[in-house]
């Protein structure tokens, strides 16, 4: 009984010493298991972010036809869905083409930018010269107004340009050259009667003065196409003519550029068609 006894403890020493078999130790070999399962993870992302690339560089043509494939499909009515209300509707995709309304209010930006600028080339002429009380620029609803008192152009009751006239005139020439748009030269007098063989009325005077300047400015580059000459005579003061103050604010040649001008030329029409 000893010796069995001593036998099975033996056989037992011995299976538990016994190193492991060549073919577990092979199968053991290797990357862990969970290397497995992470690489279909990685996988598995690189795909989705591949996706996501993917759908925001779309363009906006492809997302076009994806609608219109959709429309084709589905129908342009409500199409209902299981356990809900309401249906679902394929909107209409936005025209990439400007509406009217957008062209429009894009043609008014530019415009009113347009008549900005020249205000400011304006502005700096008379600052840089000193002729604050003389020559004045405003911006109205209309357009834009140069305004130059006749005693910095000419002699009283005459067209002859002054010396000073003849120089300040040049250098608007040089802004005015610039633009390629209708300029309107308008003469104005007071209300005091004048009477000359030359002259038998404010509407010759006013008239005469208007085109001299026409005459100036094109002769320093201003296209002859796009400027004329206009007399008023007294008929459009700006202040009264009962006091000699008033009287020579209102003895002025204008300037005008008128907006519907400016329009007509940026939307490419002709003259006399309103934009």
């Amino acid at each position: 009984m000893a010796e069995d006894k001593n036998k099975q403890e033996g056989g037992e020493e011995g299976f538990s010493l016994s190193p492991p078999p060549e073919e577990e130790k092979k199968q053991k070999a290797g990357a862990p298991e969970w290397m497995c399962t992470f690489s279909d993870l990685v996988t598995l992302l690189m795909c989705l972010f591949v996706l996501l690339f993917a759908m925001s560089t779309t363009q906006q043509e492809s997302y076009k036809e994806l609608v219109e494939s959709l429309r084709s499909a589905l129908g342009s009515q409500s199409v209902p869905e299981a356990g809900t209300r309401e249906g679902l509707t394929m909107h209409a995709v936005p025209s990439e083409e400007p509406t009217e309304n957008q062209k429009i209010d894009e043609l008014g930006g530019m415009i009113q930018k347009e008549m900005e600028e020249i205000v400011s080339e304006v502005r700096e002429l008379v600052l840089f010269n000193k002729l604050g009380g003389e020559v004045s620029v405003t911006k109205t609803d209309e357009g834009i107004v140069i305004t130059m008192s006749d005693l910095l152009l000419f002699s009283e009751g005459g067209t002859n340009l002054s010396e000073k006239g003849h120089d300040i005139l040049k250098k608007v020439a040089g802004v005015l050259s610039k633009l390629a748009y209708h300029v309107k030269i308008k003469g104005h007098t007071d209300s005091s009667p004048i009477a000359s063989p030359i002259y038998p009325s404010n509407w010759e005077l006013s008239s005469a003065r208007a085109s001299m300047v026409v005459r100036l400015l094109v002769d320093n580059g201003v296209p002859p196409q796009y400027i004329s000459a206009e007399g008023y005579a007294h008929y459009h003061p700006v202040a009264t003519n009962d006091t000699a103050k008033g009287r020579a604010l209102n003895r002025r040649v204008e300037i005008v550029y008128e907006r519907d001008s400016i329009a007509r030329q940026m939307a490419g029409m002709p003259a006399g068609e309103k934009p």
